[in-house]
């Protein structure tokens, strides 16, 4: 019975693990979206803007005159790197999910097999 307890509680333990790393997973996922719709609205005012329309670009405390072309560039850039990186999150989630689902389908198992084991003296006691 003790050997099933610790089972059970490595599993739980990593259960608990799997179910921190998606959250974590989750966040970055949400993050990168936001910066995914921030990059979008730079890219819909570039769209509006004249062709010899002034663009600064903010360089530490210092604004910098850009060409449009170059900015342009940039943020499809940034937001081609950012799909990149929300598919290659969305798969972690995924292999966290799948992993997770594993666990916890082995801890009912787990606990399914200590359930006859352990009602059995039960029922004896009682008898």
């Amino acid at each position: 019975m003790a050997d099933i307890q610790q089972r059970l509680q490595a599993l739980s333990t990593d259960y608990q693990n799997l179910q921190t790393e998606l959250q974590n997973h989750v966040n970055s996922r949400q993050k990168l979206e936001s910066q995914q719709q921030e990059n979008k609205a730079v890219q819909k005012e570039f769209s509006g803007l004249d062709e010899d329309a002034n663009i600064y670009k903010l360089v530490g405390p210092v604004l910098l005159k850009q060409e449009k072309t170059e900015a342009v560039l940039a943020v499809d850039g940034r937001l081609e790197y950012i799909e990149k990186e929300i598919k290659r999150v969305e798969k972690q989630i995924k292999d966290v999910e799948d992993k997770s689902d594993d666990v916890r389908a082995q801890i009912i198992q787990v606990q399914s097999e200590a359930q006859p084991q352990g009602q059995g003296p039960q029922s004896q006691a009682v008898a």
